[in-house]
This record gives structure tokens, C-alpha cells and sequence, in this order.
């Protein structure tokens, strides 16, 4: 039997004067700290500062207590990073999305994670809004409240840079807002790159890249990578797969926080999974980035080599089509949605048979293949020796030119016949070729 409990006669009077809830999703960086102070006094909100970690490497302790201090009621911290990479990096991989050529969608695969616990942390505590300290121009404002909109359209969304009330428009003036009220400031002095950084990559924003002339400064700008050219001699590494998955390191099984922590240092100390691109925002414009993907870039690389010799080629091609969509998706934001999960459908399929082995080379900011095997190869010997087998007859395939042919053979008979065409063209232009 459930005990009636019994309230203190100012408890109606206690529960009218309580505040609202928000969510802050806190960093521990320059804006989301000025945003805790600036909650409070614009919106007389109960703050809740809940910290993500995706592999930041961050002093959290120092974090949380500096979120206390600016002004916080609590502060969460959530180690997300296993699950970061189980949910939404080995996704990623298994089906090869790539952003635009080049981008392994570092920051991308993260925000939708981020968003999805801020609504976690909402629900559990009451509150009725959540706020973020993305600005108006990034991909990241969108990506949240994607996140958001998909398990909590109810709740309010603070977006500080474009609120009304937020009236800073600089670094120096956030700086000058913890000033004035005797808040520490949690900003180095001697580093101004705009970087995000977590276990699948950093990037770098701002500074030289800003201007697309530029080359990077790389010895300045890097903190995971080697310059390759100053690289070391190189080294081999071997990936075992499951069904799409990494599982062993060298010849050692590994959960993926402990596989991508190796690999990030392998990668780095050979110079390997760096990139700098002119990429189209989801909100309109282009931006200039640097990406450190040393770990990302060897298991991508690997795994397109198990692609290849485990997938057949009408399903290869379309999944092709289909990792193009889905990068567009993931770097969109657009994760919690039907078409991601149906593509991803997809790509779980094609991966039931993409277990084995991967060998690669590193050396000097380069990754080459150095072999691969798996019991579901369909790569034959056999079939694709230039010695003459018994599952291969030459002579076949004059039959399948023939038919393969066919369409080519027949649009240039019936240009033949009525004198026009491409057929007719080429042969009047046939160009003279020397005979000696």
C-alpha cells in the first residue's frame, strides 16, 4: 500500500515560486559559460549545465566546477563515448559516407547524439526548455534541434547567438560580460582557431583558413597529427571485421573505445587522415576546414577494401548511391528520420557477409592497402587467373560482347541506313593517321 506523504503548509506556496527548468548543453568554452549567467538574468531560468563527453579529452571536474561557479543549480556529466561510437560512428563506416568527398563527418555524427541526451536530461528533470550556444551561421544549430524536434517538440529551444536578448557579437564582449560580474574566463589567450574536437576527429576553423589563398599552418594548427612530411618511417596495421565492425587491433580484440583510442595514435605519429576543404554548409554558404580524422581515415580505408572483396558489384555501385545520401543526412542532421533508418537498412544488409581481415600501410601521411582475406571473399582464383580454368571459357565471351553490344550495333545500323547520325558524322571526319 502506497503511503500518503504529508506536505509542509507552505508547499503550494514553495511550488508557484519555483522556477523553470533549462538544459544547457555546456562545453565548458567561452560562449556556453557566458550563456549560464546570461539564462539567469534574461529568463530567470534554473539552469542545468549537462556536459557530453564524445572523447574531448577535457578536464570535466574542472568543467563541472566552473559551471557551479558561473551560476548552475547542477551539473551532469555523461560519458557518451562508447556509445557515440557504437550508434552513430560504426553506422558511418558500415555503410562508407563521406561528406562531399573528403569530410569522414566528425562534428556531424556527434550532434545528433548530443541533442538526443539534452532531451534525456529534460525529461528526467522537468525542465520545459533546452538551450545550445551554436551559432547562427553552423551546421551545429541545425543538428540539435533536429535532435530535438525529434523526441521533444513540446519543449522550447533556446538558441543564445539568436535570441533578442543576446546582444554580444564578439569574443571581447562575452569576455568583458565575465568581467564585469567576476567570472573566470575560460579562454587561451595564445589559441584562436574556432576547433571541435571529440574520439573520431578535430577540426579547425578560423585564423589562416579563413581566407582560401592560404595554406594551413600546419605545425601550429595540429594536435593529433604529424605533419606527414615529418612523419616517421611508417608501420603496418591489420583490422579484423565483423559484419562491417572493427574487432581487433593487430591481432588484439578490442571494444571500440579502446580500437579508436590505438588508431588515433597509430594514425597520428604517421601523418595520415588529414583534410582541407571548401565545404558546403546545410545552412547556404561554404566554409574552410581542417580535419584530423587519423584513426577515421584508417578504418575507412580498410573497410572499402572488405567491401570490395566481399560485396558483388550491383550491390556495391548502389550502395555507392546510397552513402552519398546518407553523409547528405548525417551531415545534415537528418538522423532521426524514416529514409536514415531505411538506408541504414540497407547497408546492415550488405555488411552480413563483411567479416575478415584488412592489412594497410602507413607512411608519411599516405595509406596503402597490403592485403586482405575473408572466408566470404568473392574474389576466385580460378575464375580470374589468366590461366585458362574450368570455370572460365574465353570463347564466352563472345556471346556476352555480343549481347552487351547489341543496342550500339543496332543504333549505328539504322543510322547507316538512313543516313544521319553519329555513325555518319565520325565517318565523314575520320581523321588521316600517319602510315609510316
Amino acid at each position: 500500500m502506497h503511503k500518503l506523504s504529508i506536505r509542509p503548509k507552505n508547499y503550494l506556496k514553495e511550488i508557484k515560486m519555483a522556477k523553470e527548468k533549462v538544459i544547457l548543453a555546456y562545453s565548458g568554452g567561452l560562449d556556453t559559460t557566458v550563456i549560464i549567467p546570461w539564462l539567469k538574468e534574461n529568463y530567470d531560468y534554473d539552469v542545468i549545465a549537462v556536459c557530453i563527453d564524445v572523447g574531448q579529452g577535457d578536464d570535466w571536474e574542472h568543467i563541472k566546477s566552473r559551471a557551479l561557479k558561473t551560476g548552475a543549480s547542477a551539473c551532469y556529466v555523461v560519458d557518451a563515448r562508447q556509445e557515440y561510437i557504437e550508434e552513430y560512428i560504426w553506422p558511418a563506416l558500415k555503410a562508407n559516407a563521406v561528406y562531399e568527398d573528403e569530410y569522414l563527418l566528425g562534428t556531424s555524427t556527434a550532434r545528433p547524439l548530443i541533442g538526443k541526451i539534452l532531451v534525456e536530461y529534460a525529461r528526467q528533470e522537468g525542465a520545459t526548455a533546452i538551450c545550445h550556444g551554436a551559432t547562427g551561421k553552423g551546421n551545429d544549430q541545425v543538428r540539435f534541434e533536429l535532435a530535438i524536434k525529434a523526441f521533444a517538440p513540446d519543449l522550447r529551444v533556446i538558441a543564445a547567438w539568436r535570441d533578442d536578448k543576446w546582444n554580444m557579437d564578439s569574443r571581447d564582449a562575452e569576455i568583458k560580460f565575465l568581467e564585469d560580474r567576476g567570472l573566470e574566463v575560460p579562454m587561451k589567450k595564445d589559441q584562436s582557431y574556432s576547433r571541435d574536437e571529440n574520439i573520431w576527429h578535430i577540426s579547425h576553423e578560423g585564423l589562416e583558413l579563413e581566407k582560401t589563398a592560404n595554406e594551413p599552418n600546419y605545425p601550429h594548427m595540429l594536435k593529433n597529427t604529424k605533419v606527414p612530411e615529418t612523419a616517421g618511417d611508417g608501420e603496418y596495421v591489420t583490422i579484423e571485421w565483423e559484419k562491417g565492425i572493427p574487432v581487433s587491433l593487430n591481432g588484439k580484440k578490442m571494444n571500440g573505445l579502446e580500437l579508436m583510442t590505438a588508431l588515433n595514435e597509430i594514425g597520428g605519429r604517421n601523418g595520415v587522415g588529414l583534410v582541407d576543404i571548401c565545404e558546403n554548409r546545410c545552412v547556404g554558404m561554404k566554409s574552410r576546414g581542417v580535419y584530423e580524422t587519423p584513426g577515421g581515415a584508417i578504418l575507412y580505408f580498410a573497410h572499402r577494401m572488405m567491401d570490395h572483396i566481399c560485396l558483388d558489384r550491383d550491390t556495391y555501385h548502389y550502395k555507392q548511391q546510397v552513402s552519398l545520401r546518407l553523409a547528405e543526412l548525417i551531415y545534415d542532421g537528418k538522423v532521426f528520420t524514416p529514409l536514415y533508418d531505411a538506408l541504414m537498412a540497407f547497408v546492415d544488409s550488405t555488411q552480413q557477409t563483411v567479416t575478415g581481415w584488412t592489412k594497410v600501410k602507413l607512411e608519411k601521411g599516405q595509406i596503402r592497402a597490403a592485403g586482405s582475406d575473408s572466408k566470404y571473399s568473392l574474389y576466385n582464383e580460378d575464375i580470374a587467373s589468366f590461366t585458362t580454368g574450368e570455370l572460365y571459357n574465353h570463347k564466352d565471351a563472345q556471346g556476352f560482347i555480343t549481347l552487351f553490344g547489341l543496342p550500339l550495333k543496332v543504333r549505328a545500323m539504322m543510322e547507316q541506313k538512313v543516313g544521319e547520325g553519329r555513325a555518319i558524322a565520325e565517318s565523314k571526319n575520320l581523321k588521316k593517321r600517319p602510315t609510316e
